[in-house]
């Protein structure tokens, strides 16, 4: 895993920004890299600040921000819920779950429902808490944005490929909140097991405690950032795009020896579910023949949200909001 400066590709000399793209290119062979970012630190102390205060809450407080009926889009998700689509032990975390709000007369609400949903934010039992994770939705969504013109380069397209890709993109914002494991019912369960995210990128810009862990040809190596850097990790989506030149990073989060909690938030960065994913052209030749045939990014999200858990006709039957 290298570490890039975003910034050096964005201002920077025609040879700072190709040192750019060939660390990023180099280091998501891995299926994560770190990078540089101007995410403003009071807007982050502010937003995880909140969500402790909200993770803080009784169950069955907690609870009546639930929305079953967006599949794990919006609201929140309790614990024992999520499951690793390699596993059958359900993870022990529990999360609460925004992203943008599109008109009530966007074309994609009245394809994707639940997918572009009203949006649920526990404003009455954390004031403000609506407006700040806004905010960062946005902010992390726009650095996402620019992230992927390197990596747009680097696949030999234009810089602003993946841009229009992204307008109205169904990204989600996600707080994860990993109790102590001592409270977890059984030793068979992890903070968060094995397995590779759907989307085309992920940004973590903190944690609260170590336990990321990525997957390699030498075992599970510890995901240790610099400070004030963000993690980007790729996913399913961007290994189909790429044809498999890019490898979705296997992860997972495991508590460590002490008994502590653990708060991330991370963004998956999301297509507008009506694009088709397929291999780029520049991907493909004798060495690297077509791997992946094209599908929509929506039926493939579907796909493996299907797969975790999220899509069972049981969350159908949980309380709804309040």
């Amino acid at each position: 895993m290298l570490d890039v400066d975003l910034l050096a590709f964005e201002r920077g000399s025609a040879r700072q920004q190709r040192a750019v793209v060939d660390g990023v290119m180099r280091s998501l062979g891995t299926g994560f890299v770190f990078t540089s970012h101007d995410l403003p630190n009071d807007l982050l102390d502010a937003a995880y600040g909140l969500l402790e205060r909200f993770f803080a809450l009784d169950s069955e407080a907690k609870a009546r921000w639930r929305v079953p009926e967006s599949h794990g889009q919006t609201g929140y998700t309790g614990l024992l819920v999520e499951t690793a689509a390699i596993s059958d032990t359900p993870d022990w975390k529990e999360m609460l779950n925004w992203g943008t709000e599109l008109p009530r007369h966007h074309p994609l609400r009245a394809r994707y429902p639940y997918r572009y949903c009203d949006q649920v934010l526990p404003e009455a039992d954390v004031a403000g808490v609506t407006a700040v994770l806004g905010e960062f939705h946005t902010r992390l969504a726009e650095l996402q944005t620019r992230f992927l013109r390197i990596v747009a380069v680097g696949l030999g397209a234009s810089p602003d490929y993946f841009d229009d890709m992204l307008v109205d993109g169904s990204h989600l914002t996600r707080a994860i909140h990993y109790p102590p494991m001592t409270s977890a019912p059984s030793d068979a369960h992890v903070w968060a097991d094995a397995h590779a995210d759907i989307n085309l990128v992920t940004a973590l810009p903190r944690a609260t405690a170590p336990g990321l862990q990525l997957e390699t040809r030498d075992g599970w190596v510890a995901v240790d950032p610099p400070g004030d850097h963000v993690i980007v990790n790729s996913g399913i989506m961007l290994e189909r795009i790429s044809n498999g030149r890019i490898p979705a990073g296997i992860h997972r989060v495991v508590a460590g020896a002490s008994d502590s909690p653990r708060l991330s938030v991370v963004q998956f960065c999301h297509p507008a579910p009506w694009f088709a994913l397929a291999p780029l052209p520049t991907c493909v030749d004798a060495a690297h023949p077509l791997r992946y045939p094209t599908i929509e990014a929506g039926a493939l999200l579907d796909r493996v949200l299907y797969e975790i858990g999220l899509m069972r006709p049981s969350d159908q039957s949980a309380n709804p909001v309040a």
